[in-house]
């Protein structure tokens, strides 16, 4: 019993570190790259479906995506929903390619990409508080029961903070890596 609590508590910290990474993937660098586009949709005969199953997404240098559709209608359709998304890109065509150039990043906006992963890793952070907080209860309530002992519920709220205390030094470090990658010029 006290084993499953800790390793659920660990599966759903592993889930929000995950969270975290692809919302941080989110955060555009100065630097082209296909995951910049996943929150990208397209209308595909009648249905939403992401861009990378409508087209080939690759980095043409450092600072440009090339998008080839697998069909030639999807072209200014693919165009459109890039220039509607919030991510401040402006696509050009050139025949059936699509160049998306990564405008350079002033310093205000890296600023502001800087507080915004900031603020996804502070959620994160709460997130696994609030999973550490669940799992310490549901071991209280184990102890109160009289299902585990004394001894049983210190060791399994120690295991529960070591895993609080990795998850939030990963988080951290995945937030020291996208700082890193926002101020690099």
């Amino acid at each position: 019993m006290l084993n499953e609590i800790v390793q659920d508590a660990g599966e759903r910290m592993q889930k929000s570190a995950d969270a975290l990474l692809d919302n941080l993937k989110k955060i555009r660098t100065g630097r082209a790259h296909p995951s910049i586009l996943e929150s990208v949709h397209v209308n595909y005969y009648g249905s939403d479906v992401p861009l990378s199953q409508v087209a080939n997404i690759s980095v043409e240098d450092g600072r440009t995506l090339s998008i080839i559709p697998w069909e030639k209608q999807m072209v200014p359709v693919i165009e459109k929903a890039i220039m509607m998304s919030d991510l401040g890109l402006n696509p050009s065509t050139a025949g059936d390619n699509i160049r998306v150039p990564m405008p350079a990043l002033t310093e205000e906006t890296r600023k502001g990409y800087i507080r915004q992963a900031r603020q996804e890793a502070e959620n994160g952070r709460v997130a696994i508080r609030n999973i550490r907080r669940d799992a310490n209860s549901d071991l209280k309530d184990l102890n109160k029961e009289k299902e585990i002992t004394d001894d049983d519920l210190r060791r399994g709220e120690d295991q529960v903070q070591k895993l609080t205390d990795k998850f939030v030094a990963e988080i951290d470090k995945l937030l020291e890596q996208k700082e890193k990658d926002l101020m690099e010029i």
